[in-house]
């Protein structure tokens, strides 16, 4: 055995151990094991609760006030619609048209706030999806939850609305639940998917309010979708062609006139609703294993 001391004997240092580097790369896409999936999505139901909860507080949503504007802001905008149909329209309307329009609004703003809501889902959560492990698909749901706690004040003033315009009360009313189901499905559909298309093309978040408005306008919201149809020509068939044309016309006719004489347009409704949601589910449950890398 020699008698010489190695460095670590004679008292050396080690050498400095070399930095750890974390090379970060994109999971292949694919579909989780949707059961198991789901699942996970009921297991945490409460973290939707909780997180709806805390930003609708930070909004103000739980104050008296914050649930005044929520009332006053769609009820003032279809004022201003109401204003201009009647200059556009030489005072020529129809004795439930404020009804009517004040209906169509609230459900629109309910889907517009979904497709809004749920596209900067995903990127306004950057910190806890790199920090966490859960199904990304509770980001953009908790948004819809929001969107819809913002929605039900707006049915309170329509009530009153009703009652005031001495509109019909009937059980055909019920008709505009599922017809508002439609809307909360498509909304979610489309949603998801502005959620998934956000991460990749940043500028998407400019353009979909532009979207958002034209819609609006091609939607049986401002105007009667019977009227509109019985007229023919190349706008008839762009509005017929509106996923949201249907729903939105069961759900005015339900609500303001009290009945439901287009069972069609239900049934179209629905295939729209159901295959957007399934469509936007599907797609975002594919990409989203990757979206941590995409931040």
């Amino acid at each position: 055995m020699s008698g010489t001391l190695t460095g670590r004997q004679a008292g050396q240092a080690p050498p400095a151990r070399k930095p750890e580097h974390h090379l970060f790369r994109a999971r292949r896409a694919g579909l989780p094991h949707v059961p198991a999936y789901l699942g996970q999505l009921w297991q945490r139901r409460q973290f939707v609760h909780e997180m709806a909860r805390s930003t609708l507080r930070a909004q103000n949503y739980t104050s008296f006030f914050g649930q005044l504007w929520l009332v006053l802001n769609p009820l003032l905008l279809g004022c201003v619609y109401y204003v201009l149909v009647d200059i556009l329209g030489s005072g020529t309307r129809q004795h439930d048209y404020f009804a009517k329009l004040l209906a169509g609004l609230f459900a629109f703003n309910f889907f517009s706030g979904c497709l809004a809501q749920c596209a900067g889902s995903v990127i306004g959560s950057s910190r806890l999806i790199m920090n966490s492990s859960f199904p990304r698909l509770l980001l953009p749901v908790t948004q819809i939850v929001i969107a819809f706690m913002r929605f039900l004040p707006s049915l309170v003033v329509f009530l009153v609305v009703h009652e005031v315009e001495g509109l019909p009360w009937s059980w055909a009313m019920a008709w505009g639940v599922p017809a508002f189901v439609c809307v909360a499905l498509f909304g979610a559909g489309l949603g998801f998917l502005s959620a998934t298309v956000q991460v990749y093309f940043r500028d998407f978040a400019n353009f979909l309010p532009y979207l958002i408005r034209i819609w609006l306008f091609l939607s049986p919201v401002l105007w009667a979708l019977e009227d509109q149809l019985a007229k023919g020509g190349p706008k008839a068939v762009l509005i017929a062609a509106n996923p949201l044309s249907p729903m939105l016309g069961t759900w005015g006719d339900a609500l303001v006139r009290g009945r439901f004489t287009h069972p069609e347009w239900l049934a179209q409704g629905a295939c729209w609703a159901v295959g957007a949601f399934l469509t936007g589910a599907l797609v975002f449950m594919w990409r989203e294993r990757e979206f941590a890398v995409r931040l």
